[in-house]
């Protein structure tokens, strides 16, 4: 029975040693991920780079260095001058990722942590070039143009650093209170000057309009007097006809006009004329 737990024992000690052993000489590479090796044996960091999986290494002489390759998002702030010396708030957002290819190198050069040493530099390094080629007013008229020479500076920058950057935007922009202040002086004195340009417009429009009237009641009092000197009174017999006959209609479509007709007066000859009544309701 001895012999047998002794056995025992010593296939449960060679199978602890073996799974150690075999635990010791693998190690994984998740999804995202890279990993270089590091070899004491051949002078340091190794050239070829580990894929997604399960690999083996040498305990004690190799030890992998895990390295996330995915695609991560960073802010970089800045605060920098204009061509007119306004200074600026401006904040870039950046998707960046390392050059899988290159992360040998970019470990030996810069460690892991490579995004802090070589982002937020070489992100005011651009920042502070391209915006001081612009006035404050460019900025914010020609955005567009602005981002983009940023992000074209920063991808050649970038890649000298073995980075890929797949966007880079500009996601906050904020001027001086001094400028802010004069920006909007500059906005109210051009709608006033929309407005002193619209009574311009408006009194000239009226202008003409008294002109093209006055033109108009000159020429018909030419005419008039031209038929008078033609006809005589003859015009103002008709225009005075004419004038009656619009009474009448007007007078006739009221409701509460009367009309009472004249009679002879006792006394004499003469007659009354007829009254026109406005009789209430």
């Amino acid at each position: 029975m001895d012999k047998v737990l002794s056995r025992i024992s010593t296939a449960a000690g060679a199978l602890t040693i073996g799974a150690f052993t075999v635990n010791s000489c693998i190690y994984n590479v998740d999804g995202g991920e890279r990993a270089v090796m590091f070899d004491t044996l051949r002078g340091g960091i190794l050239p070829d780079v580990r894929d997604e999986g399960t690999h083996f290494m040498i305990p004690v002489v190799q030890k992998p260095i895990i390295i996330d390759v995915r695609t991560k998002p960073r802010e970089i702030p800045s605060v920098t001058g204009t061509k007119d010396l306004q200074m600026v708030n401006i904040k870039l957002r950046v998707l960046w990722r390392p050059v899988i290819e290159k992360l040998p190198q970019l470990y030996r050069e810069l460690g892991t942590d490579f995004d802090e040493r070589v982002l937020p530099s070489i992100g005011n390094e651009v920042l502070k070039s391209v915006v001081a080629q612009y006035n404050a007013e460019e900025l914010l008229s020609k955005r567009a143009e602005v981002s983009n020479r940023i992000k074209s500076e920063l991808i050649k920058r970038g890649a000298h650093f073995h980075l890929t950057l797949d966007d880079v935007a500009i996601t906050h922009l904020t001027f001086g209170r001094e400028f802010m202040r004069a920006i909007e002086s500059k906005q109210v004195a051009f709608q006033e000057a929309e407005r002193q340009q619209y009574v311009v417009q408006r009194a000239e429009q009226e202008r003409i309009a008294s002109v093209t009237r006055a033109e108009g009641e000159a020429e018909a009092a030419t005419i008039i007097t031209k038929a008078m000197e033609k006809t005589g009174n003859a015009i103002i017999e008709v225009r005075r006809i004419d004038a009656a006959k619009e009474i009448a209609q007007k007078l006739a479509r009221g409701r509460n006009i009367t009309y009472l007709p004249g009679g002879s007066s006792g006394g004499g000859d003469g007659s009354s004329p007829g009254l026109l009544l406005s009789v209430d309701k």
